[in-house]
């Protein structure tokens, strides 16, 4: 190999490069891991390296977030494990999976309860949301103050059109690992069943389940449209992605890193919020380019059909009324 100026410098440039990123990490007086289950893609995802960044430059290199996506460290059940016991430091997760450990915090996701994204921001930044942050701080997690997007869940099928609650009896759905999940669509008489998302793919090419329900944005960037067919726009409930930290390892950060993490955090998933606003007005399109149907189901017949099988009742003796009470005042309607 001939070495010329040109590659000297390129050369020297690459080492300083490459010393000043290793001067720069090894420099951070605390480097935490951030994990998820999403893939790289995801809007959280991208939103996330912008705010690791931002908390590195703002911290002076003192406070390094490395960010684990597509369930790299575990399935959603084992890290929320690690994050309780200090071995993963941040985690970002539905209330509804958290709502294993947090039972209240699954107030949100309470079926057919939001009729659209400002009555959700108006509850999840308010009241409702300051309710749901005070219980998971009881078992010793920290949530940020802002609650991430995942989206409107809608109910995807490998041959099945969904246009009526009659047609989830006996339909083999996939949930996630909560009690809410298991209870609403069984008041359909479907056939729900649990399986980590880390599966969901999996479990759909192979028939264990028939269908699975999530937001289009997962359903895009997981690439559910290649073992899924149709898709019912139930938009059956709202769900998000609490931010939580481990509380030993929050409070080892001194009061400015904690603002500094706390802030860029908080103002990325603002940021997240818009950007799946804008997928969502994409994604279906380009799902039907893929090769998805979609129906649009009256969502009132849906409701009415858990009202009748006592769902909502059932769930308000569960939360109690202190927090049923704020959920109807956020979203408006008696739902009992």
């Amino acid at each position: 190999m001939t070495t010329t100026r040109r590659t000297m410098l390129l050369g020297t440039g690459t080492l300083a490069l490459c010393a000043a990123f290793h001067t720069r990490v090894h420099a951070a007086d605390f480097t935490y891991k951030l994990a998820n289950n999403l893939p790289l893609t995801h809007p959280l995802n991208i939103r996330l390296a912008e705010a690791a960044a931002g908390i590195l430059e703002e911290s002076g290199g003192r406070m390094k977030i490395n960010i684990f996506p597509s369930s790299q460290l575990g399935n959603d059940t084992e890290t929320l494990s690690q994050v309780r016991n200090g071995a993963t430091e941040f985690f970002s997760l539905s209330p509804l999976i958290l709502s294993t450990l947090v039972p209240q915090a699954a107030i949100s996701g309470i079926g057919f309860a939001f009729p659209d994204y400002a009555t959700v921001w108006k509850a999840m930044d308010g009241e409702l949301g300051a309710y749901a942050r005070a219980e998971i701080e009881k078992k010793g997690l920290v949530p940020m103050e802002k609650i991430w997007d995942n989206g409107f869940r809608q109910i995807t099928s490998s041959n099945l059109a969904i246009n009526t609650p009659e047609d989830l009896k006996g339909f083999k759905i996939r949930v996630p690992p909560s009690k809410l999940w298991q209870s609403m669509f069984s008041a359909f008489g479907a056939a729900p069943t649990t399986i980590n998302f880390a599966e969901v793919y999996t479990a759909l090419s192979t028939g264990i389940v028939d269908g699975q329900e999530n937001p289009l944005a997962i359903a895009s960037t997981a690439k559910l449209y290649e073992v899924q067919k149709n898709c019912a726009m139930t938009n059956h409930m709202w769900d998000g992605f609490w931010m939580l930290a481990n509380k030993k390892a929050w409070e080892r950060l001194p009061d400015d890193l904690r603002e500094i993490t706390a802030k860029h955090l908080n103002t990325s998933a603002l940021s997240q919020r818009t950007d799946v606003a804008k997928v969502n007005d994409t994604v279906r399109e380009e799902l039907t380019k893929s090769g998805m149907t979609f129906t649009d189901p009256d969502k009132t017949a849906f409701r009415d059909t858990l009202r009748q099988a006592g769902f909502y009742e059932e769930w308000k003796g569960k939360f109690g009324d202190e927090a049923w009470a704020i959920l109807e005042k956020a979203v408006g309607v008696s739902l009992t």
